[in-house]
This record gives structure tokens, sequence and C-alpha cells, in this order.
């Protein structure tokens, strides 16, 4: 079994940097390399849509969100992960036409508001894809050790090497052609995989209830996931760059449509498992894992099936992840040249394969990212509007903050309390916090954008 999953690890990723590596265009620039810009049509963009927002992740979250709390909360996480490229199109294509030329939000940020928002758009951008490329690292080496034994230095190694590889040499090309490949690879596998779990599950006793919270917790949780996904997950530089990458609008709406869609499916099949999981008395583990505790005790080809469905959703965010983290560096003028933006590639990984190797918990980080980007996103997008105005996006997303401690405040008569719930001590995720925070962003965003609008240049004179 040891060498087996060895051999598949080392398999997959070798594919993968071979995929990449062909897909460097000869000619490329600083400006290819980062958007691709004008090259892809919708499948490809609606599969890589698909396989740079399903990391390591699904196999965890959603699981166990079925098992503990039910289809109601389910179906919140599912809405969650696919909202956001709805979004894209939408939004999305608004500021590419605004911004034909743009990279990233954090260049929309800066139009619409000037330099200091672009700063802050951009940091909330960086923390949130560290977070999450250290989770995926750390989640590979986990799987790998809890599946087959392997030492989690070497899958948190090999995936972060060899996605450098291919997005050092390619770009964002690079990461979009592999993503393809991942997309149907990962697919393919959930079925076999899933199938496989299904018939290898435990009876489930005809009196027994499935996975169900009370309603309001449910919607509650369910409410919950969708702000905190969909706000993250539209500062992540990934999904931006596919904006620009897009053939034309049709290729854009097309492909978010595909990658929503296809989204929603794997994630309620994932979480439906770790119902399945639960509803037959399966020992879920501790902490829970009810994805892998449907697997306890299976065939070693399932096993090496699933460690690969696990490289695969791993090496796809990871790669997107490096690449967009690298644009908006280039982006805030780090650098501005091709060899600069392969070497701030590089560099960023130093750091997070040194806190990945450490096996810690960084979801209750993510939460707090989640949240600080619940501040500031409705602020940013109104810049859609004509009266939006840099006094707008600036208050509206200091009022976000407030908001996000304000209901523990109120609630416990402290500031002290509410910084605490806005921390998530429990890392658990809470209404309270980003409902607090969009609530009242929105409102003062708006509020001040009535008030004071934008003021735009008066027109020359005409001459007498």
């Amino acid at each position: 079994m040891y060498m087996a999953s060895l051999a598949a690890l080392a398999a997959a990723l070798i594919f993968f940097t071979w995929i990449g590596l062909r897909a460097r265009a000869a000619d490329g620039d600083l400006d290819d390399y980062l958007t691709a810009r004008n090259s892809q049509g919708a499948s490809a963009l609606g599969l890589s849509f698909l396989a740079s927002g399903l990391g390591a992740w699904i196999l965890f979250a959603p699981p166990e969100v079925g098992a503990f709390v039910g289809p109601v909360a389910l179906a919140g996480y599912a809405v969650g992960a696919a909202l956001p490229f709805l979004v894209f199109a939408w939004c999305g294509g608004a500021i590419r036409r605004r911004l034909p030329q743009g990279r990233s939000i954090s260049e929309f940020a800066q139009a619409r508001f000037g330099p200091g928002v672009r700063r802050w758009v951009s940091a909330l951008s960086v923390l949130y894809m560290l977070c999450f490329l250290v989770a995926e690292l750390t989640a590979i080496g986990g799987i790998a050790a809890m599946l087959a034994g392997l030492p989690p230095a070497l899958p948190v190694v090999g995936v972060a090497v060899a996605t450098l590889i291919y997005t050092t040499w390619g770009g964002l090309r690079a990461s979009i052609v592999t993503d393809r490949w991942q997309a149907w690879l990962l697919l393919a596998l959930l079925v076999v995989v899933g199938g496989a779990a299904l018939q290898a599950a435990p009876q489930v006793p005809a009196n027994r209830a499935w996975p169900s919270a009370p309603p309001g917790i449910a919607l509650s949780v369910a409410l919950t996931l969708v702000i905190a996904v969909t706000a993250a997950n539209l500062f992540h530089q990934g999904y931006w760059q596919r904006v620009w990458a897009a053939r034309d609008m049709r290729a854009l709406n097309a492909g978010a449509l595909l990658g929503a869609v296809t989204t929603v499916a794997v994630v309620a099949l994932v979480g439906g498992l770790g119902m399945l999981a639960a509803a037959s008395g399966a020992d879920l583990g501790q902490p829970p894992a009810p994805f892998f505790a449907l697997l306890r005790g299976a065939a070693p080809w399932l096993v090496v099936a699933t460690l690969v469905l696990a490289v695969a959703l791993v090496a796809s965010s990871v790669d997107t992840l490096q690449n967009g983290i690298a644009s908006l560096l280039v982006g805030a003028g780090a650098t501005a040249s091709l060899r600069g933006a392969r070497w701030i590639t590089v560099l960023l990984m130093v750091p997070v394969i040194a806190v990945a190797l450490q096996g810690l918990s960084v979801l209750r980080l993510f939460l707090i990212a989640d949240l600080l980007c619940a501040t500031a996103v409705v602020p940013v997008l109104l810049g859609l509007w004509s009266r939006a105005s840099p006094a707008s996006a600036i208050a509206g997303s200091l009022a976000g903050l407030v908001g996000a401690v304000l209901p523990a405040w109120v609630a416990y008569g402290s500031l002290e309390a509410g910084l605490v719930a806005a921390s998530f001590p429990s890392s658990v995720p809470t209404l309270g916090p980003f409902l607090g925070a969009l609530l009242c962003s929105t409102t003062v965003s708006v509020g001040v954008a009535l008030l004071w609008p934008r003021r735009e240049p008066a027109a020359p004179a005409r001459p007498a």
C-alpha cells in the first residue's frame, strides 16, 4: 500500500507537470503570463472554475456539514460555493468592459476609489489566498498520512514543487490547461470513489433518522456559509484572472454557468456521502471526517484512487493561487518583469510550505479572512454604480468592520465580547459577525453614495 500510494502520488504530479509545461505560449509576454487575455472558451473556463474552486476542503467541510447539520445547510454550502461564479459573470463582465486591459479587482478599486482602497483590497486578497494555500497543502499532508501512512512532508513538498514548476514556466495558461485535465480526473474519481463508498457503507437502519438540525439552526448555518464563501471568493485573484482570460463575454457567461452547476453537483454529492455516513452509524472519527469514515477498511485500489483524487483537488487549487498572488503583487508594483513574476511565485511558497509542514489548523485564520472580505465586498462592487465614491467605499468598509463586532457587542454589552466573537475562538462560523458586516457595509456605502455622490470632472468649456 505504501509503495503503491507513493507511486500514484508521483505519477499524478509528473503528469500534471508535463501537461502544464506544454501549455506555455511560445511568444508570451508578462501580460499573457498573468492573464492569457481573450484566449479561453466557455468549456475551458467552466472546467477551470470547477477545478480551481474544488480543493481538498470538499472532502472535509461539506460531508461534516451534511453529517451534523443536514440538507438545508448543505444546500447553503453548495450555493455559496457556486454563487461567486455567477457574480463573476455579472459583475466581472461589467468590470472587464470598464477595464479591458485590467487584471484584478484591486485595479478596478484603484480606478474607482484610488490607491488607498486598492492597497486594502490587495491585502485582503493576499491574506485570503495565503490561508487557502496553507490549508490545501496542510490537507494533502494529512490525507496522505491518514490513507497511506505517507510522511506529510512528501505530498506537501511534492505538490508545491510540481505546481511551481509549471506555473512559473507557463503562467495562467498552464494553470488553465492543467485545470481542464484535473477537472475531468476529479469528476471521474469522485464518481468511482463515491460509488465504492456507497457500496461499502453500512446499511442504514429503517428507523434511523437522517441528519437534520432544527430549521432555525440549519438556515443560520446555510446563510453564514453563503455569505462567507461568496464574499471570500470574490477576493480570489485566480478567479478574476479568468474574467480577462475569457475569449469574450459569451464565453465568460457560459463558463461561469458551467462552473456553478458542476460545483453545486459535486458539493451536494460529497456532502450527501457525509449524511450517509452519519445515518449509517459509522464511526466518524475524532476530529470528525465523515467522507473518510466510509473508506475505513476499503480495498487498497480505492485508497490509492482517493489519494489521487486528493492530489488532483489540491494541485488544481494551489497552481491557481500561486499565479493569482503573483499577479496581485506584480500589479501592485513589486515587479514589472516576467522574471520578477516567476521569482515572486517561487519565493511566496517558502513560508507557505514551512507553515503547512507544521500540520496546524488554519480554520480560525480562514474564518477571520472570510469575515474581513465580507466587510469590503459590497463597498468595492458598488464601484459599478455611478454614484459610488471613494468616501462611500472607505466609509462602507469601516462600517463593515464595526458591523462584524456589533452583534455580540450589543448582546453582551462589551466591545471585548464583540471582538472575541468576530475572531471565532471555537473555529466555528457564526452568522452574527458575517451578517453584521454585510448589512452595515451595504447600508453605509449606499447611504454615503446617495448623500455625497462621486463628482465627475467638469467638461471643458467649448470655445466661443
